[in-house]
């Protein structure tokens, strides 16, 4: 007795009908609200910054987009929970550049930075800007370098805490001037440039939005900037390479993670949508009135990026032998 053809048929049918449904739920991506894990608490840059961005990305993707802020452990709290978040697009993280590096000053953390992760676009970025007291008879960093060769260990430098960004810097300052410079860790960013205006340090790695007010009014006298090409925020002031010190690169930045295995067309998509907020003239404004420039990636890009981040923070931290607070 041959099978009856319609029951086959249906089967087939159905299955058709379950690939294209598939299909269409892939497509719809998103179909509910984003979550954007900020790993600080409400007010900080990274804090201020996602909630620029995340206005437009929903009205672009036309879903609700949550900023929920996760502070606790130096970001490593909220960042555990987007690591361990399923990977359909719906939670993200807005990292700071201590993404890459708390896993070297902490050694011990419940997630991998590059592995964990999928990478899918820069948000902003700033350098910091070498910045020294006037009563300080330098003007150039070649001055300032060949001041500290000659007074080894005389001269010292300020950073908010060990483990920051601009503790980071004046390490990697000192190793590849070759010079002898005393670390001063102070508790937050605010006391040490008061220290610093008030001359009781000499030398600091601040970022733009603490530095620029006191260099306009020559309380502080700003030597170099410390990005690859010269912010648009202060294209008067040379980079270090420009100053004849080649390496010594550093940026605050930020930008959006997802979880290990987001698929690539949600990656795709929200790169897309990234791309297209940063270029908006309104966002750009807003951006710089933090003292940020858009610092948009695409995703293979930005990973190369934190690859090559954490591989240098590694070797600096390491050979200095910094430790977290």
């Amino acid at each position: 007795m041959r099978p009856h053809p319609f029951p086959l048929a249906r089967l087939a049918i159905a299955a058709l009908i379950a690939a294209a449904g598939s299909h269409a739920a892939a497509q719809e991506y998103p179909a509910k609200a984003i979550r954007i894990v900020v790993p600080v608490p409400p007010g900080g840059a990274n804090d201020t910054l996602t909630r620029i961005i995340a206005p437009k990305l929903s009205e672009s993707l036309r879903q609700p987009v949550i900023v929920e802020n996760r502070p606790g452990a130096n970001t490593t709290l909220g960042t555990a929970v987007v690591a361990k978040a399923a990977p359909d697009g719906y939670t993200l993280l807005s990292a700071p550049s201590a993404h890459t590096v708390n896993s070297v000053l902490y050694g011990s953390l419940p997630y991998d930075p590059l592995k964990d992760f999928t990478p899918v676009s820069g948000l902003a970025a700033a350098p910091l800007l070498l910045t020294v007291h006037p009563s300080l008879p330098v003007r150039s960093v070649k001055e300032l370098v060949a001041l500290a060769k000659s007074k080894p260990g005389q001269l010292n430098y300020a950073s908010p805490g060990n483990g920051t960004s601009g503790h980071l810097a004046g390490e990697l300052f000192k190793s590849i001037a070759g010079i002898q410079i005393v670390h001063i860790a102070y508790k937050g960013a605010g006391p040490a440039t008061i220290d610093l205006i008030g001359g009781h340090v000499l030398v600091m790695f601040p970022t733009f939005q603490a530095a620029t007010p006191h260099v306009r009014t020559a309380k502080l006298r700003a030597l170099a900037q410390t990005s690859a090409v010269r912010s648009s925020l202060a294209p008067d002031i040379p980079t270090m390479a420009q100053a004849g010190l080649p390496g010594v690169e550093i940026n605050s930045w930020f930008g959006i993670l997802g979880p290990a295995g987001l698929p690539r067309d949600v990656v795709a998509k929200l790169d897309g949508e990234i791309k297209n907020i940063l270029q908006m003239r309104d966002v750009s404004d807003r951006l710089q009135a933090l003292a940020y420039d858009a610092f948009y990636m695409t995703p293979d890009r930005y990973a190369s990026f934190m690859r090559t981040d954490l591989a240098k923070w590694t070797k600096v931290i390491r050979e200095a032998g910094i430790r977290a607070e």
